[in-house]
């Protein structure tokens, strides 16, 4: 009989272990609501990102003014904080400021669209302890708030589980993995890029055309012809240099590069042109050499506009 009985409790607290162990993690309901997004520093990857962020849960263990964590953040600092702790919940409401590391796409550039992410997590808890839920009542986001050269074009708020290959040095566990929830925020933004384009390229557009006007030169001047041709040249190269500068290192072909690529191309065959149309009035050649010039100065030129507006109409369609 008191083997039986034994036998019964010790079946009893291996279930209420088991069901302890399965217990499930405690929600955090989060809301996020962005008051600015300023200083993006394409060269840096970094933009900075001012917003009010609370979580209500009932585990009053979960201490976020101490544990909070922004994985992509450079820095974070928080400039307010209020808890309340009545009717069995903790609310926290805490102002941040944040410098964000991002990486960004260039391709496109300047008609490049981005995504800004930012994730919240518990350092201390794990996913089996913890988990996230949004909080999606009214909008995320000041839609005054200054974003000078950029268009909101999504605001996304969701939850999900990051995964880290490691142990943190826990003797506890076996495997080098562990999870833990996090809250995300992806927003989608496209350059206002009208005005910048023309800012950045007026300088490469005028070398194209005054090596072009070497076609509308007579070929016997060659001081004239070469000369602009040249100058054009290294004027387009440092306009390439200038953009570059404000950009972040890629080792893909950006728009950037193919507009100059091609614009340097173009003034090249404009000073090739040059040398045989003085070969042609050396061989006393001149009808010959004015016919080619006018000719080629058609060619180019309708070339070059349809290069130029085929590129650009791809990169503004994400192509």
């Amino acid at each position: 009989m008191k083997k039986a009985l034994l036998l019964f409790i010790c079946f009893i607290l291996t279930f209420f272990a088991a069901t302890a162990r399965q217990a499930p993690p405690d929600t955090v309901k989060t809301g996020i609501y962005i008051t600015s997004i300023h200083d993006i520093d394409f060269k840096q990857s970094e933009y900075m990102v001012n917003m009010w962020l609370w979580l209500t849960y009932k585990n009053k263990d979960f201490d976020f003014l101490q544990n909070l964590e922004i994985p992509s953040a450079k820095t974070f600092t928080r400039s307010y904080s209020t808890i309340d702790t009545s009717n069995g919940h903790t609310y926290i409401l805490m102002k941040l400021q944040c410098t964000m590391k991002d990486s960004w796409k260039i391709n496109n550039f300047p008609f490049d669209r981005q995504k800004l992410r930012l994730s919240i997590e518990n350092s201390q808890f794990d996913s089996k302890a913890l988990v996230f839920s949004t909080d999606t009542l009214g909008i995320h986001y000041d839609p005054r708030f200054t974003l000078r050269g950029w268009n909101i074009d999504s605001f996304v708020v969701s939850t999900g589980v990051k995964a880290y290959e490691t142990t943190f040095g826990d003797p506890g566990l076996d495997q080098p993995h562990t999870e833990y929830s996090s809250f995300r925020v992806r927003i989608d933004i496209g350059r206002d890029a009208g005005q910048l384009f023309w800012k950045m390229f007026l300088g490469m557009y005028v070398s194209f055309l005054i090596s072009y006007i070497c076609f509308y030169i007579h070929a016997d001047n060659i001081d004239s012809r070469f000369g602009l041709g040249v100058g054009s040249l290294f004027a387009a190269i440092g306009n390439k240099y200038i953009i570059d500068s404000s950009l972040p290192d890629s080792t893909s072909f950006t728009l950037v590069d193919t507009l100059h690529g091609i614009t340097l191309f173009f003034i090249f065959a404009v000073i090739t042109s040059s040398a045989y149309s003085l070969k042609l009035i050396k061989d006393n050649k001149v009808q010959q050499a004015k016919k080619m010039d006018m000719v080629l100065a058609q060619v180019v030129l309708i070339i070059y506009v349809l290069l130029n507006v085929y590129f650009i109409t791809q990169a503004k369609n994400g192509g």
